[in-house]
């Protein structure tokens, strides 16, 4: 029996939405460090580019930027044409686009006697489009691409894809009705799908990061005048055992397992990576 198993990613031609954000750009890079081709994919296509050049000049690796809307499919379809000119196809797909907007976040946690009068403050005051927004970002900007570019992996009977689900899909955290909904929503996806494509030898999972300092949750955690924690920020830490934020190099050990022949028998997972925060109850 051969114990060795191959982690190495050389010659896998990896697609990631969101490619240039913070997380999925630094997700972008690793992978390219490890010998994969990468598709960032982005709604700036400028942002897309740059980030390309980057992981060109400084991995060596071929890597191109797209300009894509997740939530259209003539979009995803183009970028698809683009994947198909550039790389022949694609292995690996990470859906990586999403993030949340203070127009789907509630201003307080709970409903108290001294709201009622003023219910536009809680649940019942929020904005329908921007609800719907932020669910269609995370979810559907899920279930679209992964419809338009792993199309071509089932025909191969072979690929990956790696949902980014969230710690907000297992406890949903208050204020954020929205992005808790669709993260859970990712997580059933995940398994559903994983199921559906089994046969075609074509793996789904998802890590579900713990809580990241980003563009879309700094205003929730931080002190825009101060830079210090707010009182949810403080909380958090407080309820994660290792009592700090995670950073983007956090979840890249596991993204690595999960698309590489590692994990070539895992499917159908959600891998929590949250400093112990879904492991503690607090006494």
């Amino acid at each position: 029996m051969n114990a060795q198993m191959p982690s190495d990613l050389n010659n896998k031609r990896v697609i990631i939405t969101g490619g240039a954000g913070i997380i999925c750009g630094e997700i972008a890079t690793f992978l390219a460090q490890a010998g994969a081709s990468v598709a960032i994919l982005d709604l700036s296509a400028e942002r897309a580019e740059q980030k390309a050049l980057e992981i060109s000049k400084t991995c060596n690796q071929k890597a191109i930027g797209i300009g894509c809307n997740v939530l259209d499919k003539k979009s995803c379809d183009a970028a698809n044409d683009k994947i198909k000119e550039a790389f022949g196809g694609a292995d690996i797909l990470i859906n990586g686009a999403g993030g949340n907007s203070p127009k789907a976040t509630t201003a307080c946690e709970f409903i108290a006697d001294a709201d009622i009068d003023n219910l536009d403050q809680t649940f019942f005051g929020l904005d329908i489009d921007a609800f719907r927004n932020v669910f269609d970002l995370n979810f559907m900007g899920t279930l679209l691409p992964t419809m338009i570019f792993a199309r071509s992996m089932v025909q191969n009977k072979d690929g990956v894809v790696l949902n980014i689900s969230s710690m907000n899909s297992y406890r949903p955290l208050t204020r954020i009705p929205a992005y808790s909904a669709a993260k859970a929503s990712i997580n059933n996806f995940t398994a559903w799908l994983a199921v559906h494509l089994a046969k075609q030898n074509v793996r789904v999972n998802a890590i579900a990061p713990g809580f990241l300092l980003t563009n879309q949750n700094r205003f929730l955690l931080t002190d825009p005048n101060t830079a210090e924690l707010t009182a949810r920020g403080s909380k958090i830490l407080s309820a994660t055992p290792m009592n700090r934020f995670g950073t983007p190099e956090d979840l890249l050990g596991a993204v690595k397992f999960l698309v590489s022949d590692m994990s070539k028998f895992v499917t159908g997972i959600v891998i929590p990576i949250d400093g112990g925060f879904s492991a503690y109850s607090g006494v």
